[in-house]
């Protein structure tokens, strides 16, 4: 097999770094090397996964992670970038979504959390699962920076689960893509293909009342499970204090895709004069039957509607990607206490980088960006423009560097959306550590 690409490039290179204790997870290159073969899908390209695996069936990888191997090699033990206690505070942070699962009996409660609510590590049958970790914290930022050769449009969040021995949230289906990688301790994953989705009754989670496993695995600190939708599952913690890190996706239906590219749609009519006109029919005739709706009404409305070209879709995608880029609803951004003058904004650029709010949403179609729901590039400067395709594919503005004069002056001359959207704390300068949680 070929040497994999990636983790495994970066960890050989620097092994005492990448074999410090916490792991620290490498910064993935750009553009991902997505023809190259990764240790992360266990040697195979992204491009080969996505044809053989997304969507399809599950992989288990060994050694997703080499760090936690070559660890274990050279005798040492390696630990979750996150400590246990450090994941005990994020839980009690206000704007965390987290739930602690209890079994015998099952039990949820939703935060956030105290310290002193969440069972200790050396109880058994408890999990906290704590959302949106990405958001929370750096390192889970980056390891779901991995997983970007799938589009954004799917790419959701990374859930931290945690847990005593035995915890586990019973055996479920998800309707969605799922990637587990094992961060700390061991899980038991059993998994089904079943097609009774039945559900116990009267119990506060969803858990399937008749589960039958027809494979099961052991993963160990390092390892990964991928699964596609629809595949019964059930994992236990096998060791107290057992990490399990989900990087999830998400899938909207197709009726909340249309009724939000209709909503924005319907928003923008009021920029076409020709639907301003009144319905006027010169044409008509007697009518025998007054109470039906005129066929002259109906042959101009159609007139109209393909002037918008709803036919074709098109006049639907800006409302579509606008919705995907929206942040989550808890999602609040503070702008920074001191801003930067316009002007200073622009010389900072010159020598410094942007970065995005951990909780920022970008999604782009052709070269429109929309930045937490709004165009940022309609109306705006060739220079603003770049700048903002570059923060769409790169998730940063590197420094644009004295050669770029012309466009740092366009920035800094009049307001403009990159400058609105510093202002606002949807990107942030890369040396401050405002709008962190």
């Amino acid at each position: 097999m070929p040497k994999a690409y990636f983790q495994i490039n970066y960890e050989l290179q620097m092994k005492p770094f990448y074999l410090s204790t916490p792991y620290v997870p490498p910064t993935p290159p750009q553009p991902l090397p997505i023809k190259a073969p990764w240790a992360l899908l266990g040697g195979i390209s992204p491009e080969q996964f996505m044809r053989q695996y997304w969507h399809k069936k599950p992989l288990l990888v060994r050694a997703a992670i080499p760090a936690f191997q070559l660890a274990k090699a050279a005798g040492k033990a390696l630990d979750s970038p996150i400590s246990a206690a450090e994941l005990r505070v994020l839980a009690g942070h206000p704007d965390s979504e987290c739930r602690l699962i209890q079994r015998k009996p099952w039990k949820l409660s939703t935060g956030p959390f105290s310290s002193k609510t969440i069972p200790s590590i050396s109880k058994p049958d408890w999990t906290l699962l704590l959302q949106g970790a990405d958001a929370l914290h750096p390192a889970a930022k980056t390891v779901l920076s991995w997983f970007r050769f799938i589009p954004d449009a799917r790419l959701d969040d990374v859930m931290i689960s945690i847990a005593g021995i035995g915890g586990g949230v019973g055996p479920h289906v998800d309707s969605y893509d799922v990637f587990l990688i094992q961060m700390s301790g061991r899980r038991r994953w059993r998994i089904s293909s079943q097609g009774d989705l039945s559900l116990k009754p009267h119990l506060p989670l969803k858990i399937l009342a008749h589960f039958k496993a027809t494979e099961e695995w052991v993963l160990e600190p390092g390892d990964m499970l991928y699964l596609p939708p629809h595949i019964a599952h059930e994992g236990v913690s096998l060791d107290a204090g057992c990490q399990t890190w989900s990087v999830g996706f998400r899938a909207a239906s197709y009726r909340e895709l249309i009724q939000e590219g209709l909503w924005h749609l319907a928003e923008s009519l009021d920029s076409k004069p020709s639907l301003a006109e009144h319905y006027q029919d010169p044409q008509q005739t007697a009518s025998a039957s007054p109470d039906t709706l005129p066929m002259e009404l109906i042959r101009q409305l159609k007139g109209h509607l393909k002037d918008l070209k709803l036919e074709s879709g098109a006049t639907l995608l800006p409302g579509i990607a606008a919705y995907l880029s929206e942040p989550k609803p808890h999602a609040f951004f503070n702008g920074p206490d001191k801003p930067l003058s316009i002007r200073a904004f622009a010389r900072y650029l010159e020598a410094k980088s942007l970065r995005l709010h951990p909780l920022t949403r970008l999604m782009r179609l052709e070269n429109t960006v929309f930045c937490n729901g709004e165009n940022q590039t309609e109306g705006e400067s060739l220079a603003v423009r770049l700048c903002w395709n570059v923060l769409s594919e790169q998730h940063r503005l590197p420094a644009l560097g004295n050669k770029n004069t012309g466009y740092l002056k366009d920035i800094g001359k009049d307001s403009n959306s990159l400058y609105d959207a510093y202002c606002s704390g949807w990107l942030l300068l890369a040396d401050k550590t405002e709008g962190s949680l």
